[in-house]
């Protein structure tokens, strides 16, 4: 079986499928660093949704999910960001835990694990 990557780069990939399971990497804001977590939620949430269909799937494919916060006590900020985003009735599995981001100004990163469509 063949190891399918999209946005591959020296050093890691946007997401890589294997086996009708997509893998995401660790998604943060791109432009809205040191912006509120409501806005940097958003963005990471369109990049997600832009990954998920560039490796053939979408967020009502998703199986699990993990967020980090920079800080935990605005969990109801983020969440009502994603209550609009999730897909009705396709809640993934989820755990958000409050980590040290790798740069900062980010408020929030997201990994996900989701399924492929089926032709």
């Amino acid at each position: 079986m063949t190891i399918e990557r999209t946005g591959l780069t020296a050093r890691w990939c946007d997401a890589a499928a294997f086996n009708g399971i997509v893998f995401l990497a660790g998604h943060v804001a791109e432009t809205t660093p040191g912006k509120s977590l409501a806005e940097q939620t958003a963005e990471v949430l369109a990049l997600l949704d832009d990954t998920l269909a560039q490796a053939g799937s979408g967020r009502e494919r998703l199986l699990s999910v993990q967020i980090f916060l920079t800080d935990i006590t605005k969990i109801s900020e983020m969440n009502a960001v994603w209550d609009g985003w999730v897909a009705p009735g396709h809640a993934p599995a989820r755990a958000t835990v409050q980590a040290a981001l790798a740069q900062l100004g980010y408020a929030i990163e997201i990994t996900a694990v989701a399924a492929k469509r089926t032709a």
